[in-house]
């Protein structure tokens, strides 16, 4: 109730299609940009280690500007830098559709992730802030749409611009989306405040990137070249203690970069570690399924895509439901059946064979959606709301860059393994015949998926200790 009357989300609905626009258009990009990695190899006549630098370039300016969200947001207003963010990303955009050489592309996409690197906190913030508390959970799902449509709809696009169009389409289908993005925002999304004369923690500002990139590299370069290297070993130690010297800082500052002491609730704390083990359990899905499809299955990027179809409109159906279990029952009913679920289909996965049929794999797929559904984005109310309201533009930055961490980790780690265990497998048939070769493989992906089922089991008992929310608290 607003006022005494009944809230109505048809007002905000401009103002969500306003954040989900640019959200969708940050997060789109990566997705596509995945998949075209090997086309553009080609096109640049160079090797797959050069051309990852795309990937990597892109991820390391994520990680570095993402910490500086909630002090820009403070000091020229959400909304403004909202709209910056997504100007630089569409402009990188062009610049990487008109790239001559992998060094350009490679600049190109480091512009586009300092500009795409705060879209997300500043979305997330945004849209809690508008939301009545009561009616949070129902209203953050509709932002779940650009996680789980991305993802989904990312390697159809990408397949088909690639397959019919040509590379540069992967990079100028941003700017219409963009220039959409910039005109609903423009128009609809609220200025709160005019901007503080909001101090800058220099020492967290000289920190932070340092920490996050670093450990970003390692992981990414761990994942690609063995986590023995020095040239994997030395980023990651020189990140662990940049990010234990940028702890002991922002414990100590009274205007924090990302503000650490949220870490101070216990229910806080629960909520993003549960955070972390339902997103390296997905993304480490997310990752193999395309993989198994492909090189078991020999499907086609675009047929890849267009099998897992089934997993984002049951997704989206997954969040809806799972909002409004939020607002009335607290996140412990739908992340822990969302959970379950997810568990569910990781042991359907963990049995794919190369004569499983399409129907039972878009079973398994659209099952782990359910629970992608139920599960993530209420996962991440649920954290905003354990955190004090007046945080929130701090607290955003925090989570996300923590996830960036954590996204990096999952998907090295993941494909690591993978790799590993294929070889084990192979090593172990003894034979190069294509059917040896596919049965390693089959069994190298049936080895992988237990991690991330492992994960999810255990994310399902930690889920039954979360509490709801009392009005008041973290509001």
């Amino acid at each position: 109730m607003q006022g005494g009357k009944p809230f109505s989300i048809k007002p905000l609905i401009p103002v969500l299609f306003a954040l989900i626009a640019g959200m969708l258009l940050v997060m789109l990009d990566n997705t596509i940009m995945n998949v075209a990695i090997p086309e553009l190899e080609n096109v640049f006549h160079t090797s797959l280690k050069t051309i990852q630098w795309a990937i990597t370039g892109y991820t390391l300016a994520t990680s570095m500007i993402i910490p500086l969200a909630g002090w820009f947001s403070d000091r020229f207003t959400a909304k403004r830098v909202f709209l910056v963010s997504i100007l630089l990303f569409s402009f990188g955009s062009l610049l990487c559709a008109l790239a001559q050489s992998p060094a350009q592309l490679i600049v190109f996409r480091i512009m586009q992730g300092l500009g795409g690197g705060m879209v997300a906190p500043i979305g997330m913030a945004l849209s809690f802030k508008i939301a009545p508390p009561e009616r949070r959970g129902e209203l953050m799902g509709f932002l779940a749409m650009p996680m789980l449509i991305a993802p989904l709809l990312g390697p159809v696009l990408s397949g088909w611009l690639l397959e019919y169009v040509s590379w540069h389409w992967i990079f100028l289908i941003n700017l219409p989306i963009g220039l959409i993005a910039i005109y609903l925002g423009m128009k609809y999304l609220p200025v709160s405040g005019k901007g503080t004369s909001a101090k800058l923690d220099i020492w967290g500002m000289a920190l932070s990137p340092l920490a996050f990139s670093s450990l970003v590299f390692g992981v990414h370069r761990g994942g690609a070249e063995g986590w023995t290297d020095s040239y994997t070993l030395l980023p990651l130690a020189f990140g662990l203690v940049a990010l234990s010297l940028f702890i002991i800082v922002e414990l100590r500052q009274k205007e924090p970069l990302l503000e650490l002491r949220s870490f101070r609730s216990f229910e806080f704390t629960k909520g993003i570690i549960l955070a972390w083990i339902n997103q390296i359990a997905l993304f480490g899905s997310i990752l193999l399924i395309p993989l198994y499809l492909q090189q078991v299955r020999g499907f086609s990027s675009l047929e890849s895509g267009m099998m897992i179809i089934p997993q984002a409109l049951v997704s989206f159906a997954g969040v809806m439901a799972g909002g409004r279990l939020l607002d009335k029952y607290g996140a412990r009913i739908p992340v822990f059946s969302g959970l379950v679920l997810l568990s569910a289909a990781l042991v359907l996965l963990s049995r794919l064979d190369s004569d499983t049929t399409i129907y039972a794999m878009t079973g398994s797929f659209a099952l782990l959606g359910l629970g992608q559904g139920l599960t993530t984005m209420q996962l991440g109310t649920h954290v905003l709301k354990s955190a004090p309201k007046d945080l929130i533009s701090r607290v955003t930055p925090l989570t996300t860059s923590a996830q960036q961490i954590v996204g990096s980790f999952a998907v090295a780690i993941i494909s690591g393994l993978l790799s590993s265990n294929i070889a084990e497998h192979m090593s172990q048939a003894g034979s190069a015949a294509a059917s040896a070769h596919t049965a390693a493989m089959i069994a190298g992906f049936h080895d992988t998926f237990l991690l991330p089922l492992s994960l999810a089991i255990c994310g399902v008992v930690l889920s039954l200790f979360l509490r709801k929310q009392e009005r008041g608290r973290g509001q």
